[in-house]
């Protein structure tokens, strides 16, 4: 049998100058083939066994399902079966773990609940194939003391939720002996329950050296009205701006100080955006709301210069701290799902079904209704199945994203309105994906 050396020397300077007794090609076959079959195999003992399985199985059926949403079929509904198979606190069964990890290893997405979901048997499977060590990174319920840092992060999560203080001290006791990575994922967790009891310790955050960690905290002080940063910020905005009668004039940062730095302004703007409005817009991003009063009279005002960056930071800032007035009053000047975010599920429904109907079929309304909260309510799902029959009569050709987004985020429950709503094709097409999430979910309860 003629080496691969040779072989490949052949094929490169070609057999018109080194002749070759047979054929070329099937000879290399073999070799790749001879060379595969005589790699050795693992020595015996090499490999430790897998542990034996803590949690239950999911139900054959659920499995079953799972293993189409993996083959193609409807998906992009693959996260959301994830998501209530964790919430059972079951596990997957082994025969599909390899093709789940291979797509988790391919799609960030779908990698919160694989932790858990994956058992034993997966993290096993994972220390032995590195492409798919990621998931020794993801939370498996341990605690704090011996989990990673996933594990770690969900349990202070938990804590933050059940009793905000204790939480806080508990990272204020480890916070020097943290990674730069996991003291930036740790200062995240405090948005839950947040108050001016953290302010003390976010506003020493400010002074570390990770800009992650400091833009974090930066973004928590400015929820706070109350804090040292808001107040700083107030300040800024007080230099940059004067409200007389009807006109709001304003003169934008003309340099970026370090004290500007250390309080979450970043000096490099991103391309396409000047220095002064980059400035510009994270002070008043961070200013507190209150400062300016009432958002509805604001956008009636004149801006001479300035105007956009003003709105943009006000559309920014009303994101960043949450609040839902200035939320509402600035979604009719931007409807960017981001604002809807900071109203309850309910009402962020209700604005999405006003916009829906008072709105053409665009990029602008699926992103908006991109944004809605799972399961849309009555409401909402009667007005994007009246889009879509208006849409239907006359650019049926329009419906294809329209049509997903109402049989992934309405209620599955509602499947029978659906059904129910009109004979077009389009909506029963929104009504069978509906039943199949409604399967699904039954599946997974038993």
């Amino acid at each position: 049998m003629t080496g691969w050396d040779d072989l490949a020397s052949t094929a490169l300077v070609g057999t018109d100058r080194r002749p070759y007794r047979g054929d070329l090609l099937e000879a290399a076959a073999v070799e790749v083939a001879r060379r595969r079959a005589g790699r050795k195999a693992n020595e015996p003992g090499g490999v430790e066994p897998a542990p034996g399985e803590e949690r239950e199985a999911v139900s054959r059926r659920a499995a079953e399902r799972l293993g189409r949403l993996l083959g193609g079929e409807h998906e992009r509904l693959i996260p959301e079966w994830l998501a209530a198979a964790a919430a059972t606190g079951r596990r997957v069964p082994a025969y599909v773990l390899p093709e789940l990890l291979e797509r988790g290893r391919r799609d960030r997405s779908i990698r919160v609940h694989l932790g858990v979901l994956a058992g034993q048997r997966g993290r096993w499977l994972a220390g032995l194939n590195p492409a798919w060590a990621y998931l020794l990174e993801e939370p498996t319920g341990e605690t704090w003391e011996l989990g990673g840092a996933a594990d770690r992060r969900a349990h202070l999560c938990a804590l933050r939720a059940a009793d905000p203080a204790q939480a806080r001290r508990l990272l204020e006791s480890t916070w020097e002996r943290e990674t730069p990575d996991d003291r930036a994922g740790f200062v995240e967790v405090l948005a839950e329950g947040l108050s001016m009891a953290d302010e003390p310790f976010l506003e020493q955050a400010l002074d570390d050296r990770r800009r992650e960690v400091r833009q974090s905290a930066a973004n928590l002080l400015a929820r706070l009205p109350g804090s040292r940063l808001s107040q700083r910020m107030a300040g800024r905005v007080r230099a940059c701006v004067t409200i007389s009668g009807d006109t709001i004039t304003v003169e934008a940062p003309t340099a970026c100080d370090k004290d500007m730095e250390r309080d979450g302004v970043r000096p490099k703007p991103p391309r396409g955006i000047g220095e002064r409005a980059w400035w510009l817009q994270q002070i008043v991003s961070r200013a507190p709301l209150s400062f300016w009063g009432r958002p509805q009279a604001l956008l009636a005002m004149k801006i001479p210069d300035w105007d956009a960056e003003v709105k943009a930071a006000w559309v920014r800032a009303a994101v960043l701290q949450r609040d839902p007035g200035w939320a509402r009053a600035m979604f009719g000047w931007d409807p960017i799902a981001d604002l809807l975010e900071c109203l309850p599920p309910e009402e962020q429904q209700e604005l999405a079904a006003r916009f829906v109907r008072g709105h053409d079929l665009d990029s602008q309304l699926i992103m908006v209704l991109g944004g809605v909260s799972s399961h849309w309510r009555e409401g909402l799902a009667t007005a994007v199945l009246s889009k879509i029959v208006k849409v239907n009569a006359t650019q049926p050709w329009n419906l294809g994203e329209l049509v997903k987004l109402a049989g992934e985020h309405i209620d599955p429950a509602l499947f029978e309105l659906a059904e129910d709503y009109s004979p077009a094709e389009p909506i029963q097409q929104v009504a069978a994906l509906l039943r199949f999430r409604a399967d699904m979910y039954k599946e997974l309860s038993r």
